[in-house]
């Protein structure tokens, strides 16, 4: 390890530096990574069904497993990287992800293929709070906006060409290739940051008054990762019926309940009851709940419907979805600025409802459907609303606590975010009897996919009902987070991290 890295001043770097750009690189690379691992997969998903003669569940499984130890252990990860070192917990993480990413492509069958996306979770877990908390201790403070500004538009760069690179691979050399598309930046920057980067640790202090300190819960950790892998499991199975899906249901609510005595009785819980007594808190995580649920079901099934149904390859439908993406890149920090003058309740009760309206578009998709006259509109009107909500959910989210718990806060949704998708994509399949082989049939699949949209719709439109009646017509001052570093920092969109710190720094 190189310890004149770990010597340099904290907090001193400048972006127009070398080792500014190269530390920039370190973080943009790492953290690309693990956005990759979240947008290729969904278009490979009927060649790796194809390729092991596998079942729908095998395919949910698949998203899930990545999904399901990311968001179980994120928190933790950046209370290790707070406690050990940022930059040391990083590289581990990249390591591990560029080896479950290698497990992936060989993997022989699909437990392994199941089993190596876990670890991939794992890996980007440890890896992905401690990119931005590494800009965050080692940028000089003039320098910090900036710095995040760059490393999340790169960043949303990398997620917009994720499903098409996926694709590409996937019609070329195979759905193989799409895991190791993430192994080779993975690899590229290790030896970058153990040059380049500069070492930092959490500086330990009491929790202010009043404040939420998140600790290192390592019990917490491990029952909420568990309750969320039972109730995953349990929703997966249930279409078998028996008494295992009915036992691994039972177990998640007592490990859930588990859970929730630890963070209660715990002395240094990583995720506090008390920061839930601020009502817009409260409120603007039950709103992510049924936002993220809906999308997650809704890109899920869309990725699958374009190939099954509308007959397009893994390349078309990556690049079909693109828009989304796009409106998201050049309108989100605007959006964000107009709720801070408006206020939460206006953004998040229409946003929600715009999604809707765009995912019940996608009722008209069926065999053969127009691009430009049937798909291009639905997922226009879904990226609309998505523009309109995401950035000011942020906003939201940041100003209903203290300075001091902007981390804790932008954790616990982040988590809240990925464990929604988790179980949409878990259950929808379920909820509108989707069986085993429906995706090897378009009719079959097409009955299914029109009984889900209105599902999918139907959960952002509970989240603009939560907004109008549980948020405030007017906006509140933001907690202003930036000046402290926070190792478990992570809002879900990758673009809504920009936005904020565009809306609180102006000398960006």
């Amino acid at each position: 390890m190189d310890h004149s890295a770990a010597a340099a001043p904290a907090a001193g770097l400048r972006v127009a530096s070398a080792r500014g750009r190269w530390t920039l690189l370190a973080t943009v690379l790492g953290s690309g990574v693990v956005l990759l691992g979240s947008t290729v997969t969904n278009v490979a998903l009927p060649h790796i069904g194809a390729d092991f003669g596998a079942g729908l569940a095998v395919l949910q499984w698949t998203v899930n497993a990545y999904m399901l130890t990311l968001a179980g252990l994120i928190l933790l990860g950046g209370s290790l990287g707070d406690r050990f070192g940022r930059r040391r917990v990083f590289v581990v993480g990249t390591v591990w992800f560029a080896a479950a990413s290698l497990l992936c492509a060989l993997a022989p069958d699909a437990g392994t293929l199941i089993a190596a996306r876990a670890l991939q979770g794992v890996g980007g877990a440890l890896l992905t709070p401690g990119s931005l908390a590494i800009i965050e201790a080692s940028f000089h403070p003039d320098d910090r906006p900036r710095a995040i500004g760059l490393w999340s538009g790169f960043g949303g760069i990398g997620a917009a060409l994720g499903p098409f690179l996926g694709g590409w691979l996937v019609d070329g050399p195979g759905w193989r290739w799409t895991f190791l598309l993430s192994t080779v930046p993975a690899l590229l920057c290790v030896p970058v940051a153990l040059r380049h980067v500069p070492e930092s640790v959490g500086a330990p202090r009491p929790a202010p008054a009043g404040g939420l300190r998140p600790g290192f819960d390592v019990s917490g950790a491990v029952l909420g990762a568990l309750a969320l892998a039972l109730a995953t499991y349990a929703l997966t199975e249930a279409r078998g019926g028996g008494p295992v899906a009915v036992t691994a249901a039972v177990a998640a609510v007592l490990v859930g309940a588990a859970f929730l005595r630890v963070e209660r009785r715990g002395g240094d819980p990583m995720m506090p009851p008390a920061i839930f007594s601020s009502r817009q808190f409260t409120a603007v995580n039950l709103i992510t709940v049924c936002v993220y649920a809906g999308t997650g079901g809704f890109f899920f099934l869309t990725a699958l419907h374009l190939q099954i149904v509308v007959g397009y390859s893994a390349l078309g439908a990556g690049a079909a979805m693109l828009p989304n993406t796009v409106l998201m890149l050049l309108f989100s920090a605007g959006a964000g600025a107009l709720a801070q003058r408006l206020g939460p309740r206006l953004p998040l009760t229409a946003g929600p409802l715009v999604c809707g309206a765009g995912m019940l578009m996608m009722l008209r998709v069926g065999p053969g459907a127009s691009y430009p006259a049937e798909i291009l509109p639905a997922l226009l009107v879904m990226g609309a609303g998505m523009v309109v909500l995401v950035a000011p959910l942020t906003v939201t989210l940041l100003s209903s606590v203290d300075a001091a718990d902007a981390g804790l806060a932008s954790g616990i949704n982040n988590a809240a975010a990925r464990a929604a998708g988790l179980v949409a994509v878990a259950a929808l399949p379920l909820l509108v009897g989707m069986g085993p082989d429906a995706y090897r049939s378009d009719a079959a699949f097409t009955a299914a996919f029109g009984r889900a949209m209105p599902l999918c719709a139907g959960l952002p439109a509970v989240g603009a009902a939560l907004a109008f009646g549980l948020l405030p017509r007017t906006a509140s001052a933001p907690g202003r987070p930036h000046g402290r570093a926070h190792g478990w920092l992570m809002e879900p969109p990758l673009v809504s991290r920009f936005l904020h710190h565009r809306t609180t720094a102006p000398h960006l």
